[in-house]
Formats: structure tokens, C-alpha cells, sequence
């Protein structure tokens, strides 16, 4: 007979799971155009159909589905890489960008950009020029952070905190020059791109990029029990088997390269990898066992639904979608720490 502990957590994950799902279908349904939702089963489900609608399955496989894809793929990324993140400090409210990738990834793209808009590039490199600058600056910044907080061998988890702050504050103040030097253009191309926004999503992306998020977001609860043996000090863990020190490599690795790839892909889109896993982990405890998969569903339900938003409230305007998870999220996260002032203290 399993246990109560075991039921409720595999009701919790289903529950999720089934909430990311949901958003994904209205996603498909909702928009500047919308859809009947019998018309996107049909095109979804027999997509060879010579009587379908050419506008619902072009809107369907060529704009929504490769956006919602994206969006359930990024936010679980970010999210699972976020509860990692608060387990390898021990804080609840660390954040996937605190050693400087997102601030790396984006000042390699806005100069980018703005050396594109000066430079005369090939026509076969521009689609791509901007997100892989994006994704080498956030390797580049987080291999700084790690280089200046390794020592004898050991990766010092505060000196790591502190480089990853001086990496992001280096990085803010350049992006405030380049965007003084931009041209009209590439200062309204750095403006979604420092916000976030998924209008770029294709099917190319998502083949190149998606089955690597993929395999970060599927390989990280594996190092759940590792985690839960960080949070009683890294002595304490090293006692019950865990090699800390090539552990904390493998997170910190694992957790570059996702939001280096996210980033790339998306551009910033803040607040989903802190507010998921610490809601999260206020609300079901401290166990990785259960919050990395939860976080990971729980990141996708709201980037989904962010960016349904940020596509229809001011149609046909967009807003950057990382605007409106800070204004979704921050309302939410503050009531619900007003809520559980006693609990937080005591975790």
C-alpha cells in the first residue's frame, strides 16, 4: 500500500503537470485571433486534413504552437534551475542569474546588436547573431564568476555570490553605455530583448535548443538527495557521501548553461526562477524530491500564461513578456509572504 506521503506528492505533481497542459491548449485557443476550440484539436490531431481552415492550421503549427512550446520549455528551465540554485546556497530567495549569466548573455547581445547596426553582416548570420552572442557572454561571465571564487580547488559559494553582483553590476552599466550609442532600431530590439519576449520562437530554435533544456530540466531531480543533503551544511553532506565539490561544478554547470540557452532564446525574463521555487517551497517544504519537478511545472504554467497575456491585453501591441511576470508574480509573492510571515522564519 504506498504511502500518504508518496500519494499526496504524486497528486501535487499531477495536478501541476495538468495545469501546464491546460495553459498550453488556451494558449493555442486564445489571442489577437481566436480560434474555436474544436478547429485546434482538428489541426493539432490531423494536421493533413485538405479541408481544414489554411488560416487556423497556419496560426495553430506556425505561430502558437512553436510560442506555447517555447514558453512551457523556457519556464520550466528557468524554474528548475532557480530551485537548484536556492538549494545550492541554502537561501530561498537565490536566483538562477546571481552569478552573472543573464547580465553576460545580456550585454553580449545588445552589443550585438548595436555593432550589427554599424557593421554590414551576412545575411545568412543575422537571424542567429543575437542569441549566440547571448548564450557565449553568459558562459563567458558565469566562467568569470567561477574563476574568481574558485580556490585550491574548492568553488567558495560566498566569494561566488559577491563575483556574480560585481559581474552583473559591470555588465548593467555597460548595457546603460551601449544604449546611450544605439541607433532607433537597435534600441527598440534591446528593449524586448532585455525584457523578454518569445515573438522570435520557431521551430528551428526549439530543435536546436529545446531537447538540451529538456534533458537539464529531466536530469535535475536526479540530484535531489544531494541537495537535501546540502541543506544541512556541506560537511554534513560530505559525511553522507556526497562529493560537494564536483557536485556544486555539476549544478552550477547544469544551471549556466539552461539560462545561458533560455536567455538566448527568450532574452531576460526575470522573477519566474525566483518566485516559482520559493512559492513553491513555502507552500510543500524543503524537499528537491518533490519541488524541482514542481517547479519545473509550475515555471511553464506561468510563462505560458505571461505570454498569452503579454500578446493579447494590448493587441496588436506586445508587451515584453518579463514586465508582466514581475507584475503577476510580485503582487502574488508579497501577499502569500504576508501570509506566511511565521512559517518563512521558521524555515
Amino acid at each position: 500500500m504506498p504511502s500518504p506521503l508518496l500519494t499526496r506528492n504524486t497528486t501535487i505533481l499531477l495536478a501541476l503537470a495538468l495545469a501546464a497542459l491546460s495553459a498550453a491548449l488556451i494558449a493555442l485557443v486564445f489571442g489577437p485571433i481566436p480560434l474555436q476550440v474544436v478547429d485546434v484539436f482538428r489541426a493539432l490531431l490531423l494536421p493533413w486534413r485538405d479541408d481544414q481552415d489554411s488560416l487556423t492550421a497556419s496560426l495553430v503549427w506556425d505561430l502558437r504552437a512553436p510560442r506555447a512550446l517555447l514558453a512551457l520549455i523556457v519556464g520550466a528551465a528557468l524554474a528548475t534551475a532557480g530551485a537548484a540554485m536556492q538549494g545550492l546556497f541554502r537561501n530561498p530567495l537565490a536566483d538562477p542569474g546571481l552569478v552573472g549569466v543573464a547580465s553576460g548573455s545580456a550585454l553580449a547581445a545588445v552589443t550585438m546588436m548595436v555593432a550589427g547596426a554599424m557593421l554590414t553582416l551576412p545575411a545568412v548570420v543575422v537571424p542567429y547573431a543575437v542569441p549566440v552572442a547571448a548564450f557565449c557572454g553568459g558562459l563567458l561571465a558565469a566562467w568569470l564568476a567561477a574563476r574568481l571564487a574558485s580556490e585550491r580547488g574548492e568553488t567558495r559559494t560566498a566569494t561566488l555570490l559577491l563575483a556574480g553582483l560585481a559581474i552583473n553590476a559591470v555588465a548593467g552599466a555597460g548595457i546603460g553605455l551601449l544604449v546611450l550609442w544605439a541607433d532607433e532600431a537597435a534600441l527598440r530590439n534591446a528593449w524586448f530583448w532585455l525584457f523578454g519576449s518569445l515573438g522570435k520562437a520557431g521551430w528551428t530554435e526549439l530543435v536546436i535548443c529545446g531537447p538540451i533544456l529538456l534533458a537539464i530540466v529531466l536530469w535535475l531531480p536526479r540530484e535531489a538527495p544531494a541537495l537535501n543533503a546540502l541543506l544541512l551544511g556541506e560537511s554534513e553532506a560530505g559525511h553522507l557521501g556526497v562529493e560537494v565539490e564536483n557536485f556544486k561544478r555539476r549544478i552550477l554547470l547544469l544551471v549556466v548553461l539552461a539560462v545561458a540557452l533560455c536567455v538566448a532564446l527568450a532574452g531576460l525574463i526575470g522573477f519566474v526562477g525566483l518566485i516559482v521555487p520559493h512559492l513553491l517551497r513555502l507552500l510543500l517544504g524543503p524537499d528537491h524530491r518533490l519541488i524541482l519537478p514542481a517547479s519545473a511545472f509550475g515555471g511553464a504554467t506561468l510563462l505560458v500564461l505571461a505570454d498569452l497575456a503579454s500578446r493579447t491585453v494590448l493587441s496588436p501591441a506586445e508587451i515584453p513578456v518579463g514586465i508582466l511576470t514581475a507584475l503577476i508574480g510580485g503582487p502574488f509573492f508579497l501577499a502569500l509572504l504576508v501570509r506566511l510571515r511565521g512559517r518563512i522564519e521558521a524555515w
